[in-house]
Protein backbone atom coordinates (compact mmCIF):
# COMPACT_ATOMS: atom_id res chain seq x y z
CA UNK A 1 0.00 0.00 0.00
CA UNK A 2 1.07 3.64 -1.04
CA UNK A 3 0.05 6.71 0.98
CA UNK A 4 0.42 10.11 -0.70
CA UNK A 5 -0.65 13.17 1.80
CA UNK A 6 -2.46 15.01 0.03
CA UNK A 7 -4.53 18.37 1.17
CA UNK A 8 -6.68 17.36 4.23
CA UNK A 9 -7.21 14.09 2.80
CA UNK A 10 -5.16 11.10 2.18
CA UNK A 11 -4.38 9.50 -1.68
CA UNK A 12 -3.93 5.46 -1.05
CA UNK A 13 -3.39 3.46 -3.89
CA UNK A 14 -3.44 -0.28 -3.48
CA UNK A 15 -5.84 -3.20 -3.01
CA UNK A 16 -8.89 -1.66 -1.46
CA UNK A 17 -9.16 -4.33 0.77
CA UNK A 18 -5.93 -4.04 2.51
CA UNK A 19 -6.20 -0.08 2.53
CA UNK A 20 -7.90 2.01 4.93
CA UNK A 21 -11.47 1.80 3.42
CA UNK A 22 -12.61 -0.58 5.45
CA UNK A 23 -11.86 1.22 8.72
CA UNK A 24 -13.30 4.47 7.57
CA UNK A 25 -16.64 2.81 6.48
CA UNK A 26 -16.96 1.53 9.91
CA UNK A 27 -17.01 5.08 11.48
CA UNK A 28 -19.60 5.56 9.39
CA UNK A 29 -21.53 2.78 10.81
CA UNK A 30 -24.13 5.19 11.63
CA UNK A 31 -24.54 6.95 8.42
CA UNK A 32 -26.11 6.26 5.21
CA UNK A 33 -24.16 5.20 3.00
CA UNK A 34 -25.06 6.35 -0.63
CA UNK A 35 -22.65 5.14 -4.27
CA UNK A 36 -22.95 6.95 -7.40
CA UNK A 37 -22.40 4.58 -10.46
CA UNK A 38 -22.61 5.05 -14.04
CA UNK A 39 -23.32 2.47 -16.79
CA UNK A 40 -19.90 1.19 -16.86
CA UNK A 41 -19.13 0.77 -12.79
CA UNK A 42 -23.06 -0.13 -12.26
CA UNK A 43 -22.25 -3.34 -14.55
CA UNK A 44 -18.63 -4.21 -13.73
CA UNK A 45 -17.30 -2.87 -10.06
CA UNK A 46 -20.53 -2.25 -7.82
CA UNK A 47 -20.96 -5.79 -7.32
CA UNK A 48 -17.60 -6.28 -6.44
CA UNK A 49 -17.64 -3.73 -3.86
CA UNK A 50 -20.93 -4.38 -2.17
CA UNK A 51 -19.92 -8.14 -1.74
CA UNK A 52 -16.62 -7.16 -0.55
CA UNK A 53 -17.07 -4.71 1.99
CA UNK A 54 -20.46 -5.36 4.45
CA UNK A 55 -21.01 -1.65 5.65
CA UNK A 56 -22.00 -1.46 2.26
CA UNK A 57 -24.68 -3.93 2.10
CA UNK A 58 -27.64 -1.17 2.83
CA UNK A 59 -26.00 1.42 1.27
CA UNK A 60 -28.60 3.09 -1.26
CA UNK A 61 -27.38 3.21 -5.24
CA UNK A 62 -27.71 5.94 -7.88
CA UNK A 63 -26.89 4.77 -11.41
CA UNK A 64 -26.15 7.79 -13.75
CA UNK A 65 -26.49 7.78 -17.52
CA UNK A 66 -22.30 7.24 -18.49
CA UNK A 67 -20.91 9.56 -20.92
CA UNK A 68 -19.58 13.11 -20.60
CA UNK A 69 -23.07 14.61 -22.41
CA UNK A 70 -24.47 13.72 -19.30
CA UNK A 71 -22.81 15.94 -16.87
CA UNK A 72 -25.26 18.77 -16.74
CA UNK A 73 -27.23 20.35 -14.06
CA UNK A 74 -30.65 18.05 -14.54
CA UNK A 75 -29.16 15.22 -13.90
CA UNK A 76 -27.43 16.81 -10.38
CA UNK A 77 -30.88 17.75 -9.79
CA UNK A 78 -32.40 14.37 -9.83
CA UNK A 79 -29.39 12.98 -7.78
CA UNK A 80 -30.53 16.00 -5.42
CA UNK A 81 -33.81 14.82 -5.06
CA UNK A 82 -32.63 11.23 -4.92
CA UNK A 83 -30.62 12.19 -1.68
CA UNK A 84 -33.27 14.38 0.17
CA UNK A 85 -35.94 11.26 -0.60
CA UNK A 86 -33.57 8.82 0.77
CA UNK A 87 -33.21 11.66 3.77
CA UNK A 88 -29.18 12.08 3.28
CA UNK A 89 -27.72 14.19 5.90
CA UNK A 90 -24.74 15.94 5.98
CA UNK A 91 -23.28 13.84 7.95
CA UNK A 92 -23.75 10.35 5.27
CA UNK A 93 -21.16 9.39 3.27
CA UNK A 94 -21.20 9.50 -0.64
CA UNK A 95 -18.94 7.26 -2.30
CA UNK A 96 -17.97 8.45 -5.95
CA UNK A 97 -17.25 4.71 -8.04
CA UNK A 98 -16.33 5.73 -11.45
CA UNK A 99 -14.24 7.64 -13.76
CA UNK A 100 -13.59 11.47 -14.20
CA UNK A 101 -17.48 12.09 -14.64
CA UNK A 102 -18.58 10.48 -11.71
CA UNK A 103 -15.62 11.63 -9.39
CA UNK A 104 -16.13 15.25 -10.64
CA UNK A 105 -20.04 14.86 -10.90
CA UNK A 106 -20.69 13.19 -7.19
CA UNK A 107 -17.82 15.54 -5.65
CA UNK A 108 -19.96 18.59 -7.12
CA UNK A 109 -22.82 17.07 -6.27
CA UNK A 110 -21.73 16.17 -2.69
CA UNK A 111 -20.11 19.59 -1.97
CA UNK A 112 -23.35 21.40 -2.70
CA UNK A 113 -25.92 19.11 -1.05
CA UNK A 114 -26.78 20.73 2.41
CA UNK A 115 -24.02 22.65 2.17
CA UNK A 116 -21.79 19.80 1.70
CA UNK A 117 -22.01 16.19 2.70
CA UNK A 118 -19.39 13.73 2.85
CA UNK A 119 -17.64 12.13 0.23
CA UNK A 120 -14.91 9.92 -0.93
CA UNK A 121 -13.49 8.81 -4.43
CA UNK A 122 -12.86 5.50 -5.90
CA UNK A 123 -11.69 5.90 -9.37
CA UNK A 124 -11.89 3.12 -11.89
CA UNK A 125 -10.49 4.71 -15.24
CA UNK A 126 -6.43 5.42 -15.28
CA UNK A 127 -7.64 9.35 -16.32
CA UNK A 128 -9.74 9.70 -12.69
CA UNK A 129 -6.70 7.94 -11.13
CA UNK A 130 -3.82 10.31 -12.02
CA UNK A 131 -6.06 13.39 -12.55
CA UNK A 132 -9.97 13.79 -11.94
CA UNK A 133 -10.65 12.41 -8.28
CA UNK A 134 -7.44 14.03 -6.96
CA UNK A 135 -7.10 17.53 -6.54
CA UNK A 136 -10.36 18.58 -4.84
CA UNK A 137 -12.02 20.43 -8.55
CA UNK A 138 -15.19 18.91 -8.64
CA UNK A 139 -17.68 20.33 -11.53
CA UNK A 140 -20.51 20.10 -14.12
CA UNK A 141 -20.61 21.17 -17.70
CA UNK A 142 -22.81 23.70 -18.97
CA UNK A 143 -24.16 22.68 -22.39
CA UNK A 144 -21.34 22.18 -24.36
CA UNK A 145 -18.69 24.13 -21.78
CA UNK A 146 -16.78 21.67 -19.85
CA UNK A 147 -16.70 22.40 -16.23
CA UNK A 148 -18.24 25.55 -16.31
CA UNK A 149 -19.64 25.32 -12.80
CA UNK A 150 -18.11 23.75 -10.03
CA UNK A 151 -16.55 24.28 -6.61
CA UNK A 152 -12.98 22.94 -5.30
CA UNK A 153 -13.74 20.58 -2.45
CA UNK A 154 -11.87 17.83 -0.89
CA UNK A 155 -13.16 14.25 -0.52
CA UNK A 156 -12.43 12.52 2.90
CA UNK A 157 -9.97 10.20 1.10
CA UNK A 158 -9.05 8.81 -2.49
CA UNK A 159 -8.43 5.29 -2.94
CA UNK A 160 -6.77 3.70 -5.73
CA UNK A 161 -6.71 0.32 -6.83
CA UNK A 162 -5.38 -0.31 -10.10
CA UNK A 163 -7.74 -3.83 -10.35
CA UNK A 164 -10.25 -1.54 -11.83
CA UNK A 165 -8.28 -1.11 -14.69
CA UNK A 166 -8.76 -4.25 -15.83
CA UNK A 167 -12.61 -3.42 -16.63
CA UNK A 168 -11.81 -0.82 -19.32
CA UNK A 169 -11.45 -0.80 -23.25
CA UNK A 170 -8.07 0.33 -24.53
CA UNK A 171 -9.32 3.73 -25.83
CA UNK A 172 -10.14 4.52 -21.71
CA UNK A 173 -6.65 3.58 -20.63
CA UNK A 174 -5.23 6.09 -23.63
CA UNK A 175 -7.74 8.73 -22.80
CA UNK A 176 -5.70 8.01 -19.04
CA UNK A 177 -1.86 8.61 -20.37
CA UNK A 178 -2.56 11.49 -22.28
CA UNK A 179 -3.23 13.29 -18.55
CA UNK A 180 0.24 11.23 -17.53
CA UNK A 181 2.01 12.85 -20.64
CA UNK A 182 1.10 16.22 -19.77
CA UNK A 183 2.34 15.69 -16.33
CA UNK A 184 5.69 14.57 -18.33
CA UNK A 185 5.46 17.63 -20.45
CA UNK A 186 4.93 20.35 -17.57
CA UNK A 187 7.82 18.65 -15.18
CA UNK A 188 10.24 16.06 -16.49
CA UNK A 189 11.62 15.11 -19.95
CA UNK A 190 12.29 11.67 -18.80
CA UNK A 191 8.79 11.20 -17.63
CA UNK A 192 7.61 12.07 -20.69
CA UNK A 193 9.51 9.78 -22.64
CA UNK A 194 8.93 7.04 -19.88
CA UNK A 195 5.06 7.19 -20.25
CA UNK A 196 5.77 6.92 -24.21
CA UNK A 197 7.55 4.00 -23.85
CA UNK A 198 4.89 2.64 -21.48
CA UNK A 199 1.66 3.77 -24.12
CA UNK A 200 3.30 0.82 -26.66
CA UNK A 201 2.14 -1.74 -24.07
CA UNK A 202 -0.36 0.32 -22.60
CA UNK A 203 -2.80 -2.49 -20.81
CA UNK A 204 0.49 -3.09 -18.70
CA UNK A 205 0.60 -0.16 -16.24
CA UNK A 206 3.38 0.43 -14.23
CA UNK A 207 2.48 1.22 -10.70
CA UNK A 208 5.59 3.08 -9.27
CA UNK A 209 4.99 4.78 -13.34
CA UNK A 210 1.33 5.20 -11.59
CA UNK A 211 3.11 6.91 -8.28
CA UNK A 212 5.15 9.42 -10.53
CA UNK A 213 2.31 10.83 -12.29
CA UNK A 214 -0.19 11.58 -9.55
CA UNK A 215 3.19 13.16 -7.27
CA UNK A 216 3.54 15.83 -10.11
CA UNK A 217 0.04 16.68 -9.91
CA UNK A 218 -0.20 15.73 -5.93
CA UNK A 219 2.86 18.56 -5.49
CA UNK A 220 1.61 21.68 -7.99
CA UNK A 221 -1.76 21.33 -6.01
CA UNK A 222 -0.33 21.26 -2.20
CA UNK A 223 1.26 24.49 -3.77
CA UNK A 224 -1.33 26.25 -4.80
CA UNK A 225 -4.97 24.42 -3.81
CA UNK A 226 -6.93 26.83 -5.12
CA UNK A 227 -5.97 27.75 -8.51
CA UNK A 228 -4.25 31.37 -7.96
CA UNK A 229 -0.91 30.66 -9.45
CA UNK A 230 1.22 27.63 -10.34
CA UNK A 231 -1.60 25.50 -10.36
CA UNK A 232 -2.45 26.63 -13.43
CA UNK A 233 0.17 25.03 -15.27
CA UNK A 234 -1.95 21.95 -15.04
CA UNK A 235 -4.09 23.44 -17.42
CA UNK A 236 -1.82 22.65 -20.47
CA UNK A 237 -3.46 21.21 -23.41
CA UNK A 238 -6.97 21.92 -21.75
CA UNK A 239 -7.91 25.14 -23.26
CA UNK A 240 -8.01 24.02 -26.62
CA UNK A 241 -8.59 20.35 -25.54
CA UNK A 242 -11.96 21.40 -23.88
CA UNK A 243 -13.07 23.15 -26.75
CA UNK A 244 -12.50 19.94 -28.98
CA UNK A 245 -14.38 17.99 -26.59
CA UNK A 246 -16.81 19.99 -26.04
CA UNK A 247 -17.38 21.12 -29.86
CA UNK A 248 -17.53 17.52 -30.72
CA UNK A 249 -19.51 16.05 -27.78
CA UNK A 250 -22.65 14.53 -29.25
CA UNK A 251 -20.71 13.71 -32.39
CA UNK A 252 -17.65 12.19 -32.95
CA UNK A 253 -17.86 11.96 -28.65
CA UNK A 254 -13.96 12.66 -28.90
CA UNK A 255 -12.81 11.11 -25.02
CA UNK A 256 -11.66 14.05 -22.42
CA UNK A 257 -7.62 12.42 -22.22
CA UNK A 258 -7.54 12.00 -26.83
CA UNK A 259 -8.90 15.82 -26.68
CA UNK A 260 -6.06 16.89 -24.34
CA UNK A 261 -3.47 15.15 -26.84
CA UNK A 262 -4.42 16.97 -29.46
CA UNK A 263 -5.24 20.14 -26.92
CA UNK A 264 -1.12 19.68 -26.48
CA UNK A 265 0.03 19.34 -29.53
CA UNK A 266 -1.68 22.36 -30.52
CA UNK A 267 -0.57 24.41 -27.56
CA UNK A 268 2.90 23.44 -28.53
CA UNK A 269 2.68 24.07 -31.70
CA UNK A 270 1.08 28.09 -30.27
CA UNK A 271 4.62 27.73 -27.86
CA UNK A 272 6.30 27.77 -31.02
CA UNK A 273 4.83 30.21 -33.09
CA UNK A 274 4.83 32.81 -29.52
CA UNK A 275 8.68 32.03 -29.19
CA UNK A 276 8.88 29.84 -26.10
CA UNK A 277 9.24 26.58 -27.63
CA UNK A 278 12.19 25.27 -29.72
CA UNK A 279 11.27 23.92 -33.42
CA UNK A 280 13.34 20.59 -32.08
CA UNK A 281 11.45 19.88 -29.00
CA UNK A 282 8.03 20.51 -30.97
CA UNK A 283 9.23 17.83 -33.60
CA UNK A 284 9.62 15.58 -30.84
CA UNK A 285 6.22 16.33 -29.27
CA UNK A 286 4.15 16.15 -32.43
CA UNK A 287 4.75 13.06 -33.65
CA UNK A 288 5.08 10.91 -30.36
CA UNK A 289 1.42 12.16 -29.48
CA UNK A 290 -0.07 11.86 -32.54
CA UNK A 291 0.89 8.42 -33.11
CA UNK A 292 -0.86 7.35 -30.14
CA UNK A 293 -4.35 9.98 -30.92
CA UNK A 294 -5.31 10.80 -33.95
CA UNK A 295 -6.33 14.01 -35.16
CA UNK A 296 -10.08 14.61 -36.22
CA UNK A 297 -10.91 16.29 -39.58
CA UNK A 298 -11.72 19.65 -39.06
CA UNK A 299 -13.97 21.62 -41.37
CA UNK A 300 -14.59 25.39 -41.41
CA UNK A 301 -17.42 24.88 -39.36
CA UNK A 302 -15.92 22.93 -36.81
CA UNK A 303 -13.11 25.85 -36.46
CA UNK A 304 -15.72 28.14 -35.94
CA UNK A 305 -17.62 26.44 -32.93
CA UNK A 306 -14.21 25.67 -31.54
CA UNK A 307 -13.22 29.53 -31.40
CA UNK A 308 -16.83 30.15 -29.99
CA UNK A 309 -16.45 27.73 -27.25
CA UNK A 310 -12.46 29.37 -26.60
CA UNK A 311 -14.10 32.46 -26.31
CA UNK A 312 -16.27 31.59 -23.66
CA UNK A 313 -13.61 29.78 -21.65
CA UNK A 314 -13.31 30.40 -17.85
CA UNK A 315 -9.53 31.40 -17.69
CA UNK A 316 -9.66 34.14 -20.02
CA UNK A 317 -9.41 37.82 -19.45
CA UNK A 318 -9.57 41.12 -21.18
CA UNK A 319 -11.24 39.47 -24.23
CA UNK A 320 -8.22 37.26 -24.63
CA UNK A 321 -7.91 33.50 -24.41
CA UNK A 322 -5.70 32.05 -21.46
CA UNK A 323 -3.37 28.67 -22.10
CA UNK A 324 -0.56 27.26 -20.68
CA UNK A 325 2.45 27.64 -23.42
CA UNK A 326 5.74 25.45 -22.98
CA UNK A 327 9.12 26.69 -22.94
CA UNK A 328 11.11 23.06 -23.53
CA UNK A 329 9.97 19.27 -22.64
CA UNK A 330 9.53 19.16 -19.43
CA UNK A 331 8.80 23.20 -18.54
CA UNK A 332 5.75 24.89 -18.73
CA UNK A 333 4.10 28.71 -18.52
CA UNK A 334 0.88 29.92 -17.16
CA UNK A 335 -1.05 33.17 -18.34
CA UNK A 336 -0.26 33.59 -21.60
CA UNK A 337 -3.15 36.03 -22.95
CA UNK A 338 -3.27 35.56 -26.92
CA UNK A 339 -5.98 36.75 -29.16
CA UNK A 340 -8.46 34.96 -30.91
CA UNK A 341 -6.36 35.55 -34.20
CA UNK A 342 -3.68 33.31 -32.97
CA UNK A 343 -5.76 30.10 -32.23
CA UNK A 344 -7.93 30.78 -35.79
CA UNK A 345 -4.30 30.27 -37.44
CA UNK A 346 -3.19 27.75 -35.96
CA UNK A 347 -6.65 25.82 -36.47
CA UNK A 348 -6.15 26.49 -39.87
CA UNK A 349 -2.74 24.98 -39.81
CA UNK A 350 -4.18 21.61 -38.27
CA UNK A 351 -6.62 21.76 -40.62
CA UNK A 352 -4.58 21.99 -43.85
CA UNK A 353 -2.18 19.25 -42.32
CA UNK A 354 -5.10 16.98 -41.94
CA UNK A 355 -5.61 17.69 -45.92
CA UNK A 356 -2.40 16.76 -46.90
CA UNK A 357 -2.11 13.87 -45.02
CA UNK A 358 -5.67 12.59 -46.54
Amino acid sequence: MKYIDAIDYQLEIGRLEESSFPTLLQSYSKSKKVIIVDENTHDNCLSYLITTFDDLAEAEVILLPAGEENKQMSIAFSVWEALTEYQVGRNDLIINLGGGMITDMGGFIASCYKRGCDFINIPTSLLAMVDASIGGKTGINLNQFKNQIGVFSNPKSVFIDTSFLQTLPLEELESGYAEMLKHGLISSKDLFFEILEQLEHPTELSEALLLKSIEVKNKIVKQDPLENGWRKVLNFGHTIGHAIEGHFMGTLNIPHGHAVAIGMVMEAFLSVKHGKLSVADYEEIEPAILTHYKMPNLSDEDIQGMIALLSNDKKNSEGRINCCLLTKIGDCTIDNYLPESYFMEMFMHFKNLQINLN
